[in-house]
């Protein structure tokens, strides 16, 4: 009797925290989703109709699990129609319509996007120092994000409706090379960010994180400045795979949230060391500077003028945050919540970013025996991802083994940001191999 009494009560209590707004968000969800099976399933292999069916339920929970991806679905995807309906099939619209040529097309979206990071960035800034209006400055930061991340969306999904403009060929899901997988990147970072921050009641991580987006954010900006690579090309034939769709956001699903864990990880560190005088006691701070200002030594191949000028100000700028960190790091650690919450969202998001890593490298694998005949080949992009994977396992075992906490803890998630950084960057750049689409 009680346990018939006990599952019932378990059963009934998940439906019955759902209010009118999520039965009609779900219903919104399938009427979306089946409009959109309806009208392109000609365009779709049987693997393609799969994800787009299970898309929507995935979808109603997402809403359901956390209630501001409602609203963020429901505006993304409102304006994302009003800017594929502006288009009215020609793609030169794009320099005629207002509200294309200024906002919805997918360049000026991106754009919108990297103005409104660079922003919420200045703004937890000025609230982290800020006495009398912190809180207000750093509210403005959060609600910059939040339009941020609405502005890339509605971008990656104009833009996907783009490449089919171009010709039916051609279009594809934009998460093919580096400048997509980078929006893809900045805006995944920001949104578990802000689910963090809610979840934690506290805005005052905002700063560090969004310290990795605005990099990503100006790494985006000079690669569209020297090599035009907001222009949508067609995929090469190895792509051209319903696999690319799982894999890579996963994939990135992983880099973002690792990434979120390391600046989190840098914030425990200065507040953990805040209080000392001796310069050598702040390694944390004076190695992120070192690494921080001398990025622009790994793009030295970019001779043209523009390059060079953008990464003097990339240097300068650079210099003033670390500079502004050191002597201003009393007055952050009183802003930053506790060392407990700090530590707790570290380890959450590396959990996170394993399990989804994880999901993406097997999913790989899988989709490399299809396109050349075998799961596995010591690629350098794979083996990074091998030794990115076991990075965090070894990580994650530790912590969840031998109870690894703290300072130990922080300084192994700060360092897997380097190995992660070059297994999503650094082998495009120095080496080759068969994952070379997005060589810089």
């Amino acid at each position: 009797m009680n346990t018939a009494t006990t599952t019932l009560t378990l059963n009934e209590g998940y439906f019955a925290k759902r209010n009118l707004f999520d039965w009609l968000f779900a219903l919104l969800v399938a009427v979306g989703g089946l409009y959109a099976y309806a009208n392109y399933h000609p365009y779709m292999d049987v693997y393609e109709k799969g994800i787009l069916l299970l898309a929507m339920p995935a979808a109603a929970a997402l809403g359901w699990f956390w209630r501001p991806l409602r609203v963020l679905m429901l505006v993304v995807v409102a304006f994302a129609l009003l800017g594929i309906a502006s288009y009215q099939g020609q793609l030169a619209r794009a320099e005629s319509v207002f509200w294309l040529k200024y906002f919805l097309s997918s360049q000026s979206a991106i754009l919108w996007m990297s103005v409104l990071f660079f922003m919420s960035t200045a703004f937890y800034w000025i609230g982290m120092f800020s006495r009398a209006q912190g809180a207000t400055m750093e509210l403005i930061g959060s609600r910059l994000t939040w339009v941020a991340v609405g502005m890339a969306l509605i971008g990656t999904l104009v833009r996907w409706y783009e490449s089919y403009l171009l010709g039916p060929d051609i279009g594809h899901i934009p998460v093919s090379n580096l400048y997509e997988v980078f929006v893809l990147f900045c805006w995944l970072t920001a949104l578990f960010y802000l689910y963090f921050e809610q979840q934690y009641g506290t805005r005052g991580m905002g700063a560090f994180v969004m310290l990795v987006v605005s990099a990503a954010v100006g790494f985006l900006l000079w690669y569209t400045a020297v090599r035009e690579a907001h222009e949508i090309q067609p995929l090469v034939p190895a792509l051209k795979s319903w696999w690319m769709k799982l894999h890579v956001p996963a994939n990135f699903v992983g880099y973002g949230t690792f990434a979120l864990a390391a600046m989190v990880a840098f914030a425990y560190l200065i507040k953990s060391q805040a209080q000392e005088t001796r310069w050598y006691r702040l390694a944390p701070l004076w190695i992120f500077g070192i690494v921080l200002c001398f990025v622009p030594l790994a793009f030295r191949q970019s001779s043209s003028a523009a390059g060079g000028s953008y990464w003097l100000v990339y240097f300068i700028i650079a210099a003033l945050i670390v500079g502004g960190i050191l002597l201003g790091r009393r007055r952050i650690i009183e802003r930053l919540p506790s060392l407990e919450v700090l530590d707790d969202v570290m380890y959450k998001s590396i959990a996170v970013g394993f399990a989804f890593f994880t999901i993406a490298t097997v999913l790989g694998a899988l989709w490399a025996a299809e396109a050349w005949g075998g799961y596995w080949s010591w690629d350098p992009k794979e083996t990074w991802a091998l030794i990115v994977w076991l990075n965090y396992a070894a990580w994650l075992h530790m912590r969840l083994m031998k109870g690894l906490r703290g300072t130990v803890a922080s300084w192994w998630a700060l360092a897997g940001l380097g190995v992660t950084t070059f297994a999503f960057i650094g082998v495009n750049m120095f080496l080759s191999g068969l994952h070379s689409y997005g060589a810089l």
